[in-house]
């Protein structure tokens, strides 16, 4: 029952910084506050109660949270600042310490904060609430909605791989995941709100079900069972646990579509040691392969690390050798940061900060001529765009194809939310952008 004395005419705002995940999380969190009464704050308005949701990937990151949370304070003196996410799972301290927070919960604490602001507006005391973690276990369900025509549905949580450079482990604990009945109730929500396609999120997707009799393959089988969902997209998953029969039931459905987001960090052997990763480059290559080979058109996306210890000259090159040499469409490069309470600090090359930005512009240089190339390959074809709710100021509406190339065309009302034919004409001036023309 709602308590009309507590939220009554209250209006929310939300912020998230980081991953898909985050953006999942974010919109279960305006779900349970506007199940308590708390309204979306308008246009123009001033909001009661201001929730933050964090990321920690990188020191950058947490710089951009403390930035944020400052400015979202400052503007906001009056609101309730809530500070959840992985920066305020690993740094509650930090946050709690900035002028203006109010409330601080972990990973753990996500579904909780609709209570932790009740409390707050009762006891006017600052809360911070965080689960140590090793005793994170519980699975928060999150699907995102907005005004996108993508759904974002998390069916894991946590990882156990630990790899050197990496702190997100540390933060968002150990490897969990929902149970299939239960997602594939939320996808057919999805269908029931007029949903079209849905990105299967999670922090290590592939590891879903351990522990359980249910596998990443189940799942996305029963998925593909759901009436009324036209799109899934499979958003990062390792390439060790990306099988050759996932590929292959891909390949063959209707619902998933040919887009694959892998990451690789290293085209060094010798790096993907030191990362502790769970692969080599044999492997790795083998998937981009087989995805080819059963997907021609496949789009497949690559995350890269520059200038992590350890990293020689020597290992760039073979590693950027090795990139050059796969049919991939784009790289996602991010440029080494050194993580506290990480394995990686153990390795005594260090590579200098110049060094690091002139391999990432490198590194970048790669993925334009890639993403070039392969979207090239479809000028004058045609394929099925998903369109987008948006208007830009050029009276232009935007919306992804099958194999994932952003395109544009007049916009049209009519066309939102609907999967039509587009033939696709050459490149918009915005990067990654191509023109289209309705057929």
């Amino acid at each position: 029952m709602i308590d009309n004395s507590i939220f009554g005419n209250l209006t929310a705002e939300y912020h998230t910084l980081g991953c898909k995940l985050n953006f999942a999380e974010t919109s279960t969190i305006g779900k349970m506050l506007s199940e308590k009464g708390v309204r979306t704050v308008g246009k123009g308005e001033i909001p009661d109660i201001c929730v933050i949701n964090t990321c920690t990937v990188t020191e950058l990151a947490n710089k951009k949270c403390r930035q944020e949370i400052r400015r979202i304070a400052s503007k906001y003196p009056d609101a309730v600042i809530a500070v959840t996410g992985c920066y305020a799972q690993l740094k509650s301290d930090e946050v709690a310490a900035i002028d203006g927070v109010d409330i601080v919960a972990g990973n753990d604490q996500k579904g909780e904060i609709a209570d932790f602001i009740e409390h707050w507006l009762a006891e006017k005391r600052q809360m911070v609430e965080i689960t140590p973690l090793k005793d994170i276990r519980k699975f928060i369900p999150s699907c995102s909605k907005g005004d996108r025509t993508r759904y974002f549905l998390k069916v894991q949580d946590g990882c156990d791989y630990y790899c050197s450079y990496c702190t997100i482990p540390r933060a968002r604990g150990r490897s969990r995941s929902g149970r299939i009945d239960d997602l594939i109730s939320q996808a057919r929500q999805v269908v029931a709100d007029g949903g079209k396609e849905i990105v299967i999120t999670g922090v290590n997707i592939g590891d879903f079900g351990k522990g359980t009799d249910e596998t990443f393959f189940d799942l996305v089988k029963a998925l593909d069972g759901v009436a009324g969902i036209e799109r899934y997209r499979i958003s990062s998953i390792e390439p060790d646990l990306l099988t050759d029969g996932i590929i292959a039931f891909t390949a063959q459905s209707k619902r998933f579509m040919p887009h694959f987001h892998i990451p690789l960090q290293s085209g060094s052997d010798a790096m993907l040691k030191l990362m502790r990763r769970h692969y080599d480059t044999a492997l790795f290559a083998h998937k981009i392969d087989e995805i080819h080979r059963l997907m021609p058109d496949a789009f497949i996306g690559v995350d890269l690390i520059t200038g992590m210890r350890g990293e020689t000259d020597e290992l760039f090159e073979e590693s950027k050798a090795f990139i050059e040499s796969l049919d991939i469409s784009r790289l996602h490069v991010f440029t080494y940061s050194e993580r506290p309470d990480t394995m990686a600090l153990r390795i005594p090359y260090v590579v200098d900060q110049h060094t690091k930005h002139l391999r990432t512009r490198r590194m970048m240089e790669v993925s334009d001529r890639k993403w070039k190339e392969f979207a090239g390959r479809f000028v004058g074809t045609v394929r099925p765009v998903l369109f987008e709710h948006t208007f830009d100021r050029h009276g232009m509406m935007k919306g992804f194809t099958d194999n994932y190339l952003r395109v544009e065309v007049p916009a049209d009302k009519s066309l939102v939310n609907k999967v039509v034919g587009v033939r696709l004409t050459g490149f918009a001036d915005e990067e990654e952008l191509m023109k289209g023309e309705l057929i």
